[in-house]
């Protein structure tokens, strides 16, 4: 499969964001040889802070991909925002959709097309006080059953020194360190053989994500809690 060619917009977000970055911060990537270099790919992360999205994008951009995000679909209609979005091929979340599977059909159509594809599967940073990962919602998974392609999880830690949006606080120097650790491929052969069900689909999203857990406590170096903090219903 050809590699896929990024394009003025995602050109333009890699001038702003290498810098932006960099001057915020030290990164260092550990596993990256892990992601194909073409192909569908799902990405699962954990999301900490609204600088997550910058940050792996110049993640992904470094192993010679074009990262491609879940975004509410109502971005789409904000002027300007909406002319990056579609130029940089990112994908719209159709929130409030009665069937489950049409909110997420942009996704599936992305990963069909053989693209890169980086979902967040808390849906919104984490309000876990220390950091550590939300119960997420189950979209990840019918996204990771439903399609033959390379399931990688990963973890970054770092960004909420940078930007804490809880505690309204934006703290780029002096420079922090932003880590993120690549894991390898999670073999969900098993899973996909059986029937879905709501039953399945939460047990996938919670290994992918105790999967995520992990490798954050690598990164921490600490040890992860017990399950996954919930202050809503998922």
């Amino acid at each position: 499969m050809a590699k896929e060619k990024g394009g003025f917009w995602v050109g333009f977000a890699a001038v702003v964001f290498y810098p932006a970055t960099a001057a915020m911060s030290r990164k260092r990537i550990e596993g990256g040889e892990r992601v194909p270099g073409s192909g569908g790919v799902l990405v699962v992360m954990n999301h900490v802070s609204h600088l997550d999205p910058v940050y792996d994008a110049v993640f992904v951009h470094k192993q010679g991909r074009v990262p491609h995000f879940l975004a509410k679909h109502g971005l789409w209609n904000v002027p300007v925002l909406g002319s990056v979005l579609r130029g940089a091929r990112q994908i719209p979340v159709y929130r409030g959709t009665a069937d489950a599977q049409q909110s997420l059909r942009a996704a599936h159509e992305a990963l069909e097309q053989g693209l890169l594809v980086i979902i967040y599967p808390e849906g919104t940073i984490t309000k876990d006080p220390d950091g550590w990962p939300m119960s997420s919602r189950t979209g990840v998974a019918r996204l990771a059953l439903e399609h033959d392609v390379p399931v990688l999880t990963a973890a970054r830690w770092g960004t909420r020194d940078v930007y804490d949006h809880y505690r309204r606080k934006f703290r780029p120097l002096p420079r922090k360190t932003v880590v993120t650790r690549v894991g390898g491929p999670v073999d969900l052969s098993t899973y996909r053989a059986r029937p879905q069900s709501l039953g399945l689909l939460r047990e996938v999203t919670d290994l992918l994500m105790g999967e995520v857990k992990g490798l954050l406590a690598e990164v921490r170096q600490e040890q992860a809690p017990d399950g996954f903090y919930s202050s809503r219903k998922v």
